[in-house]
């Protein structure tokens, strides 16, 4: 989402300047490559770039192809496949043995899907983006559709924006960027589905000196940062320059103070065994997926044993979501240190990985999309 906003704003910049500009997207990879679906690179007629969707290997050739986009006026589809082993034939060097297919596009800054997706970010909004990248459908035609169903723009077809609807919500549920083949009237037409949705929320319970870096890691991430103490003297952006939102509350009203969704992760820090208490029993109440708990395993099942004996119920669920010591196991003891290993472990949760060694990893670095179907 940070990257998008980048784009966004530099859109404006150039738009200003008088620039023509072109934006090509990952819209599909195969085997190892160095970033997903949906990671952009905007082009100006200047040469310049904003994004990135390489280590910096395919940005030059892309720039050739978007001088001709902008020349044209016309997108255009291009496909990189560097899976055999001599990479040679590009002249690139990759060496990353994936195949990357790219949507490159003219930018028109009068276009509302800008401004769609700027309210999208402000707002913390979820969207599935439909754009038409093949078939006989006008290249380039999108749709927006929202988790409460709404819906704006058109592929041109009714049909075609009903089997887009249905598409899009499914991409939304899984959170997974794709190509997808829909039937239309004049034959299949390919769009490529983009899974908008904001960033992490990590909600840090306590204030102290250790949670500093915690806060300034996530929000380099660009992770929607809440910071949660009782002490209103220590909720600053002096002491926490990257987070998003300050709420002063009493450790057992926390939980009912916070913005909680799907994607909010929560840490405990607060260095007070009966505040941490207080602060895990009430956000056990809500659907965060993650409670991570500072300190020794020892000390979370004193606290979760305690709760049991009052009342308070701990389902396998619950467990489940309880990360207590947080953190992956780095070695690391520093604040700094520490602050990488939250935020590693999270990283690992939000993407359904174990962590671990990439060299021990079995396949491509990255999980597989799921290939196109044809939605009826």
């Amino acid at each position: 989402m940070r990257e998008l906003l980048e784009v966004l704003e530099a859109i404006d910049k150039f738009a200003k300047e008088g620039q023509q500009m072109a934006l090509a997207t990952i819209i599909g990879v195969r085997g190892s490559t160095y970033r997903r679906e949906g990671a952009r690179l905007l082009c100006t007629q200047r040469q310049q770039m904003v994004g990135n969707i390489s280590g910096g290997c395919l940005e030059s050739d892309v720039m050739v192809v978007s001088e001709e986009v902008m020349r044209t006026g016309r997108p255009k589809m291009v496909t990189y496949d560097l899976t055999a082993d001599d990479d040679a034939v590009w002249g690139l060097g990759l060496g990353c043995n994936g195949a990357v297919d790219l949507f490159v596009e003219p930018v028109d800054p009068a276009s509302p899907v800008l401004p769609l997706l700027r309210d999208a970010i402000t707002n913390e909004q979820s969207l599935g983006l439909i754009t038409v990248v093949d078939g006989p459908a006008p290249l380039g035609a999108w749709m927006a559709v929202y988790a409460d169903s709404r819906r704006v723009g058109s592929l041109g077809e009714g049909a075609l924006d009903e089997r887009a609807h249905r598409a899009a919500h499914a991409v939304l549920e899984e959170g997974t960027s794709r190509v997808q083949s829909l039937p239309a009237a004049n034959g299949d037409v390919k769009v490529f589905i983009e899974a908008i949705r904001p960033p992490v929320r990590l909600v840090v319970c306590g204030a102290g000196h250790d949670a500093i870096p915690v806060v300034n890691v996530a929000s380099m991430l660009g992770w929607r940062v809440v910071v949660v103490d009782q002490r209103e003297r220590y909720l600053t952006h002096e002491r926490f320059p990257g987070a998003r939102e300050f709420i002063k509350a009493e450790p057992a009203l926390a939980a009912a103070s916070v913005p909680i969704d799907s994607r909010t992760y929560v840490v405990v820090m607060t260095h007070n065994y009966m505040h941490d208490r207080d602060l895990l029993r009430g956000f056990l109440h809500t659907d965060a997926p993650y409670v991570g708990m500072l300190g020794p395993k020892m000390r979370t099942e004193k606290i979760i044993s305690e709760l049991r004996g009052v009342g308070v119920p701990v389902t396998d669920r619950d467990r489940g979501r309880i990360f207590g010591p947080v953190g992956l196991d780095l070695g690391g003891e520093g604040p700094e240190e520490i602050a990488l290993a939250v935020v590693g472990e999270i990283l690992a949760v939000e993407g359904g990985r174990r962590a671990g060694f990439l060299r021990e990893r079995p396949g491509p670095i990255h999980a597989e999309t799921k290939p196109s179907t044809i939605v009826r």
